[in-house]
């Protein structure tokens, strides 16, 4: 199996500086290779460029310009030009479905913040000076730069990316291992309920609360963007302002993916069988479509938007789509199993009698069954019911 990790690099100023203009180099690379695509397809013979021929050109271009292209790794390069043939890719894939598809985009440098290097010992070295108690990347064109490496690398190091994230700079590490051995089987099997008022409830009764990270950093993230709504452009104090946004979205985030690792951590170890809703998140957060007033021409109804924007928040600060992927791919390292369902009626239908109405929730949170009088909390029914059909999915399906 092949797991990542992420480190913090402490790099000195000179290589912080050289980093700064690797990532440069690679966004002009990056748009230098879009714009012959766009060139090539206005042309009147429409030609088509591939990544087969902006990769043959690189020699020349590493030639031509020695102390900028030709300073960085090949290898890197090649995948530079790999994520811009994905980027087309995924948008003639989408005017296949008949999507609505996003041309591939130029990049800014400051927009820039990834470079791959394709081979552990191809333009990189992980643990590049093993006699020293300290970690080291050696980077071709930049040296070794120290590494804070919080945790063993277990297994044969793959893929190495060096990420900027405001001021800090990471190294992310793909390492390819034997599969862990299970733990041990508990007899235990759960439902989930994904929800907004608790972040999820199971079927056994338990609640694990919302903690709401972007709602209660929400002031502060508000005071932030006003404070660089007035700063003018190009000056030193509005550079400072966009630094403290950035920081306090990037805490944010790291207490979203905390708390989904722990929660799916404790789900893990606890049950061997785990089922939750298969929930269409993009769609759920769509916005709602405008409502055309009939009697008079260019106004519109009201259609909810704005508690439907509030929703939405709500359900981006949840995170539901993070934990849910934390939590199979740590499943899949503990030998337990994962299956996701429909949840349409789950929270409708009565866990004793099997009764399903739209009449059986009266409230968000009351759940009273009309034909038997079964009263719950509606997300434990929710969870029961995502258990029952996940369990008969299982048995219908054996691995």
């Amino acid at each position: 199996m092949i797991r990542a990790y992420k480190f913090l690099m402490r790099p000195t100023v000179g290589q912080a500086a050289a980093l700064g203009e690797m990532l440069r180099d690679h966004c002009s690379l990056y748009n230098g290779a879009l714009q012959e695509r766009r060139d090539a397809y206005r042309h009147a013979s429409k030609a088509t460029v591939r990544y087969g021929q902006q990769s043959a050109q690189l020699k020349d271009i590493r030639a031509f310009d020695p102390e900028r292209q030709g300073r960085w790794s090949f290898s890197s390069q090649q995948a530079t030009l790999r994520r811009l043939d994905k980027a087309f890719a995924a948008f003639f894939r989408r005017v296949k479905a008949g999507d609505t598809p996003g041309y591939p985009r130029f990049r800014s440098g400051k927009r820039f913040d990834t470079v791959d290097f394709p081979k552990d010992g191809d333009g990189c070295r992980w643990d590049s000076t093993p006699h020293d108690p300290v970690t080291r990347v050696r980077l071709q064109g930049v040296g070794h730069v120290k590494v804070h490496q919080h945790r063993p690398v277990v297994g044969k190091v793959k893929t190495i990316s060096v990420k900027r994230e405001g001021h800090r700079w990471y190294v992310i590490l793909t390492a390819e291992q034997a599969q862990p051995e299970p733990l041990p089987q508990t007899g235990c099997v759960v439902g989930v309920d994904m929800g907004i008022a608790s972040f999820l409830a199971d079927s056994g009764g338990g609640f694990v609360p919302n903690p709401r990270h972007g709602a209660k950093a929400a002031a502060k993230l508000g005071a932030a963007q006003q404070a660089l709504s007035r700063c003018k452009r190009g000056s030193k104090r509005r550079r400072k302002a966009v630094e403290t946004v950035a920081r306090l979205h990037r805490k944010v985030r790291r207490q979203r993916l905390d708390h989904a690792h722990k929660t799916a951590l404790g789900l893990v170890r606890e049950h061997d069988f785990i089922a939750h809703e298969g929930l269409r998140i993009r769609n759920m957060s769509k916005a709602p479509a405008p409502k055309p007033d009939p009697e008079q021409l260019g106004s519109f109804l009201p259609n909810g938007a704005a508690a439907k924007a509030g929703l939405n928040r709500s359900i981006a600060d949840a995170g539901w789509g993070v934990f849910l992927a934390i939590l199979a791919a740590k499943a899949e390292g503990a030998g337990r199993q994962v299956m996701a369902v429909d949840p349409g009626n789950t929270s409708r239908r009565c866990p004793e009698c099997g009764h399903t109405a739209k009449e059986n929730r009266p409230t968000q949170e009351k759940f009273h069954c009309q034909a038997c009088g079964h009263n719950a909390h509606a997300d434990t029914v929710g969870a029961i019911n995502v258990l029952r059909a996940g369990l008969v999915r299982r048995d219908a399906n054996p691995a």
